[in-house]
């Protein structure tokens, strides 16, 4: 991809993304339910991403265009798909409606902002997967191979982790927390798995013969959503959420199992 392409491109997805985000604002204000937010940024974010992966261009092998657009599509409806099924089954997500009790009166206004941050937000996701579609390297190369198949391993154990929490809710003892599965391994196997889904990208955007230096933006990527997820908008409310809702037994769970990456607890305090 050049820079005059994408001077071209990144206005364009800009746009859309802050049409559809203002859409999922006024679904959430006639709702009720933000849920429908996450649905529609997964479904908005997926459908830039495929028009970023076919805007005309003539120096980049169809087949790896293929691959990003089959791996896109896959993430954005099983994600899409997977909330809006959480959505209508269950309440209001904890971390907006502990949002709209901070921002009290003044929520509409602020949901928006929010709202078109997230929006943002896309853009070097979506930037990330034009850049790695337009690799002009030989396709197949080892690197789309190693690409592919860490995105393939990454949707696999989101959706295991996402199986698994929704069995569990449908069985277990109101208050309880779901330490089966994956969740035995990672307070949030979910996220940790999303966060590899977008670790593909760099590597199907790598030229190793230095052709391509535009392929190293794509580290932004999985650099973005480490921070949002571990720091910003997943983890943390989601914590708070749960110490306030369980407590001593939340406590005990952080002690067993390490927040985010696989394996034996690091640290005990709460994000």
């Amino acid at each position: 991809m050049s820079i005059p392409a994408m001077s071209v491109l990144v206005p364009f997805t800009a746009v859309f993304m802050v049409l559809a985000m203002s859409l999922a604002w006024a679904v959430r204000l006639r709702t009720g339910n933000s849920g429908w937010i996450d649905a529609i940024w997964s479904a908005a974010t997926g459908l830039a991403s495929l028009a970023a992966i076919f805007f005309p261009s003539s120096e980049t092998p169809f087949g790896r265009k293929l691959l990003a657009a089959t791996l896109v599509l896959i993430w954005s409806g099983r994600l899409a798909t997977h909330i809006v099924a959480r959505t209508r089954g269950g309440g209001d997500d904890p971390r907006y409606a502990a949002l709209a009790r901070e921002w009290g009166a003044d929520f509409r206004r602020q949901l928006f902002i929010f709202l078109q941050i997230q929006a943002a937000a896309a853009l070097p996701l979506i930037v990330a997967v034009a850049i790695a579609a337009r690799a002009p390297q030989a396709f197949p190369a080892a690197t789309d191979v190693a690409g592919a198949l860490l995105a393939i391993g990454a949707l696999f154990g989101e959706g295991l982790a996402d199986a698994q929490l929704t069995r569990f809710r449908r069985t277990a003892s109101r208050g309880s927390i779901c330490d089966i599965g994956l969740w035995a391994h990672s307070r949030h196997p979910n996220y940790f798995f999303e966060f590899l889904f977008w670790c593909a990208w760099p590597l199907i955007a790598l030229d190793f013969s230095g052709a391509y230096p535009l392929g190293l933006i794509a580290f932004a990527a999985p650099a973005l959503i480490y921070v949002l997820l571990v720091h910003v908008s997943g983890v943390p409310p989601l914590e708070r959420h749960m110490q306030a809702s369980r407590g001593a037994a939340f406590e005990d769970y952080c002690r067993r199992v390490n927040v985010f990456f696989p394996g034996p607890a690091r640290e005990t305090k709460i994000l």
